[in-house]
């Protein structure tokens, strides 16, 4: 699988490159300083771009009886990666849960560990492990 990229709005490079680079880990990449920051998301380029604001919209969304923020990105992990990941948010006090670490769909197609967390600027991320890979697409 080859990666993608994403390009995502932030108000303050210096709490982004703190959050992705020592919060979640990430490797960063080439910037420009005081416009971007592009960052290894799990093999995924991310390029943070500095903003004065923020869009205002705050939609939400259903799933599996848990509301979660619309728009949202993030990274299909291993389990063994999720579980590692989520030990290194749920010890950092600073992070902004969305939906703390749980499992949806137990016992269904798609079974799966989630949790959503929020970037300084309010970017919402999710991250996610199939229980089985193959049923990523399940329906």
């Amino acid at each position: 699988m080859r990666p993608f990229h994403l390009a995502f709005p932030v108000t303050d490079l210096e709490a982004t490159r703190h959050f992705y680079g020592t919060v979640l880990g990430c490797r960063i990449g080439r910037e420009s300083p005081g416009k971007w920051i592009d960052f290894d998301l799990f093999g995924h380029q991310m390029s943070a771009h500095l903003r004065s604001e923020m869009p205002k919209d705050t939609a939400t969304g259903s799933v599996d009886g848990d509301v979660v923020p619309i728009p949202h990105f993030g990274v299909i992990l291993g389990t063994d990666d999720f579980l590692g990941l989520a030990r290194r948010l749920e010890a950092d006090p600073e992070t902004r849960w969305g939906l703390k670490p749980k499992l949806r769909f137990e016992g269904q197609a798609g079974e799966q560990r989630t949790m959503f967390v929020f970037d300084p600027s309010g970017n919402a991320l999710e991250f996610k492990a199939f229980t089985d890979d193959l049923a990523i697409f399940a329906v």
